[in-house]
């Protein structure tokens, strides 16, 4: 009796060690996530300056945090970036990069646009995620909210700038003006959209006329 007692006892704590074993063997999918915000550094100050900010934009470096979070890249991998963004929106950030980790949305590379001399236009060439830059909305005299740190454009080359009838100006996004759920392509109802907007931000998808699909706006607080 007693050596089934104790025969039953083992096969207990050895079905326990399993679950144990199994159990660490899937982590929570956003397990290795991290990220932190924190002041604009000095380094980052002089980085920035003429070319990303100056005097005369519509927010002082004070009032912009850096965000560094985790991303997946399309290969599949951990990467770290940093993305510049008003104070107000900065937690924000951090839950949405979180949720795109978790639902495995590939990013291609998030560098400090500065790296671009705050081109738009070099950064998008490069399919840069960015943020915080001082300048108009493409097409007009008035500030992009790029320029307050409320707005992020991701995968920029996967979700173009598309004009109506079609034109882009980046020849690598063509063949994502037709808009099909992908690696990394903002769609209506897909994980990368819905991140941003659980948050309540607004995506340029949704435009009418000129779609704006790599652009997502908090407004202007």
């Amino acid at each position: 009796m007693r050596a089934m007692h104790l025969r039953h006892l083992s096969l207990v704590m050895i079905a326990v060690a399993g679950a144990a074993v199994l159990g660490a063997a899937a982590p929570p999918a956003y397990a290795g996530y991290r990220s932190s915000i924190a002041p604009i550094s000095p380094a980052q100050r002089a980085a920035m300056t003429p070319t990303v900010w100056r005097k005369g934009c519509p927010v002082g470096l004070s009032s912009l945090r850096a965000v560094r979070v985790t991303y997946r890249t399309f290969r599949g991998r951990d990467a770290v970036g940093t993305l510049v963004v008003h104070r107000d929106v900065a937690p924000s950030v951090r839950r949405i990069f979180r949720s795109l980790y978790r639902a495995r949305v590939p990013v291609r590379r998030i560098a400090p646009i500065e790296k671009y001399r705050g081109s738009d236009f070099a950064s998008i060439e490069a399919d840069n995620t960015s943020a915080f830059n001082c300048r108009a909305a493409t097409g007009s005299g008035r500030w992009s909210n790029h320029a307050y740190g409320r707005a992020i454009d991701i995968n920029p080359i996967e979700n173009p700038w598309v004009e109506p009838g079609g034109t882009v100006y980046h020849r690598a996004s063509r063949p994502y003006v037709t808009r099909t759920p992908r690696p990394g392509v903002a769609v209506s109802g897909g994980p990368l959209v819905r991140a941003f907007e659980r948050e309540g931000w607004s995506w340029g998808g949704r435009w009418s006329g000129t779609k704006d699909y790599q652009h997502f706006d908090a407004g202007t607080g």
